[in-house]
């Protein structure tokens, strides 16, 4: 992972020994459920660096994550970006929800391994946990990285995040797409789109869009619908 290392110094962050050595931990551990599991196509050390580790801290160098954040990742899969931005910021409180148990099997053993507390792993689907009221709009931040379009992705999260909090999504390149089919439904969620920024990952490895979206609103009782609902008829 050194040329993590490198990558996240030339932004002016500089990771700890302490810091270093988890990357190395997750890349190992991913890589050894990875043949058990299937948790990622992406093997590679260096793909593994920049496709999964420095694009989930992307969202780092335009939104400040320097407090104690209650940051909850939706659909976390094998933990991006939710750990990642937890080595980073020990700090932060991060709660991550996934339908699939054998992934939370994996981030439940990658936690112990590496020691991260304050992390608390849920087994259940997004249309369903949005409506617990311990965890509605309780969240200063929601992530969701690769999970569906933004209009979906609106519904499952915007009902987690807080009153002036953010909803962070990592898209694929070009999302202006995405976020003018997804107006509607971002502000019916009590939602106001704040901003789209495209990047390119470094070496040549893609191109990614990350959208930040502010909760004005209290998000209507009703939201999300039921279970598949989201999906087959988005907003």
């Amino acid at each position: 992972m050194e040329i993590l290392d490198a990558l996240l110094a030339e932004k002016g962050i500089h990771l700890s020994a302490v810091q270093s050595e988890q990357f190395d931990v997750y890349y190992q551990e991913l890589v050894e459920w990875n043949s058990r599991i299937n948790l990622t196509s992406i093997t590679e050390e260096k793909e593994v660096a920049i496709k999964h580790f420095f694009d989930s801290i992307t969202p780092v160098f335009y939104y400040s994550f320097n407090q104690k954040l209650k940051l909850c990742d939706v659909g976390s899969g094998a933990g991006f970006p939710g750990i990642p931005l937890k080595i980073l910021f020990p700090e932060i409180e991060i709660t991550i929800v996934d339908s699939l148990q054998k992934r939370l099997n994996f981030l439940q053993s990658l936690a112990a391994v590496m020691k991260l507390d304050h992390l608390i792993l849920f087994h259940e689907r997004a249309e369903v946990f949005a409506h617990n009221p311990k965890v509605r709009e309780q969240f200063d931040v929601v992530t969701a990285r690769a999970v569906a379009n933004l209009s979906v992705l609106s519904e499952y999260c915007l009902p987690l995040v807080c009153k002036g909090g953010t909803f962070i999504a990592l898209k694929g390149l070009n999302a202006d797409q995405e976020v003018s089919q997804a107006e509607h439904a971002i502000q019916l969620l009590g939602g106001t789109f704040d901003r789209q920024v495209d990047l390119d990952l470094p070496e040549g490895m893609g191109s990614r869009s990350i959208v930040f979206i502010d909760k004005t609103k209290l998000s209507p009782d009703n939201f999300p619908r039921k279970p598949g609902m989201p999906a087959k008829n988005p907003l």
